[in-house]
């Protein structure tokens, strides 16, 4: 760069250059690119519906309007309007980027299947809401350092997680991709709690502390299962096909049966792997067995000697 010439004229003098050099780049990887495709749904509008859907969710709690008796009435009513709007143009984006229109489908279906989910997804609510409702007991009841209901839900990030799972595991269901992916992966960012949506969980689950908590695809859980911070419910192997690709569909992950609860740090892994009803998983236990109902398993450990050393004179 000259001297006296400022960045921004460095830049423009050499943009030929710099345009071509990443045109061959894109030229060269495929992969990683995205031109002449459809438009993929937008990330900050997919955390602004998980808002709005906190809202409706949970009335009162988010969003800056103090409701009534008189006006609760209203507030949901055009809560459920945006939201219907909104769920179905991004879940139409969604449909769109997987099927790759308008070359394999045409955009309009795409758009019509969209509303016809946005609406099914909207009349699960209370159903969602019972189960939220389950969840947040089960933190009170299980946690003596909750002081209220209203803490779990506006304060637990254990709980967040567990709310934007349930959204979208219910997005899962119904055969929406992408989506449900990304909302889980906010929560993951935000949170520390990674759970994808595909997992099967039961009702009153609770995740204390949160962090480093994560959860596979396939993961079986029951009813009044508790777990801490740092538990891994994970893979033991990916089985490949006869071209050494992973095969998808399988369970590669644990089964835990209800009433279980599994103290930090501990790791199960497999998809044959099941703990049974009623069973305890000490911290830092390291499992890839199943383990039978009503069993206490710990992580064996040598015992801690302590040193005392005289402090220097």
């Amino acid at each position: 760069m000259d001297h006296g010439e400022t960045n921004n004229e460095a830049v423009n003098r050499s943009l030929k250059e710099l345009t071509d050099a990443v045109l061959a780049s894109y030229a060269a990887e495929e992969r990683t690119r995205r031109i002449g495709e459809t438009f993929l749904p937008s990330r900050s509008r997919i955390v602004e519906l998980l808002d709005l859907t906190r809202q409706l969710l949970f009335p009162g709690f988010f969003g800056h309007k103090v409701l009534t008796k008189e006006n609760v009435g209203y507030h949901v009513g055009n809560l459920l309007v945006r939201l219907g709007a909104d769920l179905a143009e991004q879940i139409s984006h969604c449909l769109c980027t997987e099927r790759k229109c308008p070359e394999c489908c045409d955009p309009a279906t795409c758009r019509q299947e969209a509303g016809d989910i946005a609406r099914r997804f909207l009349a699960s609510v209370s159903e969602v809401r019972r189960k939220l409702a389950l969840d947040a007991q089960a933190a009170y009841d299980g946690d003596p350092a909750a002081k209220s209901i209203e803490e779990i839900i506006y304060c637990y990030p254990g709980f967040h997680a567990v709310t934007v799972y349930r959204v979208a595991h219910e997005l899962h269901l119904l055969g929406v991709p992408l989506m449900p992916r990304m909302m889980t992966e906010y929560a993951h960012s935000v949170t520390g709690t990674d759970i994808h949506p595909g997992a099967a969980i039961g009702e009153s689950f609770f995740i204390d502390h949160a962090t480093g908590v994560v959860i596979g695809e396939t993961t079986k859980i029951g009813d009044n299962v508790k777990i801490y911070q740092g538990v891994t419910l994970g893979a033991k192997s990916f089985p490949k096909d006869e071209r050494g690709r992973v095969i998808k569909g399988l369970q590669r992950h644990p089964t835990i049966e209800d009433n279980v609860t599994i103290y930090p740090n501990a790791t199960i892994l497999g998809g044959q792997t099941v703990i049974g009803r009623g069973a305890t998983v000490g911290g830092n236990a390291w499992i890839v067995d199943s383990v039978a109902a009503g069993t206490v398993v710990t992580q064996e450990q040598p015992p801690l000697k302590v040193v005392r050393k005289r402090p220097r004179r």
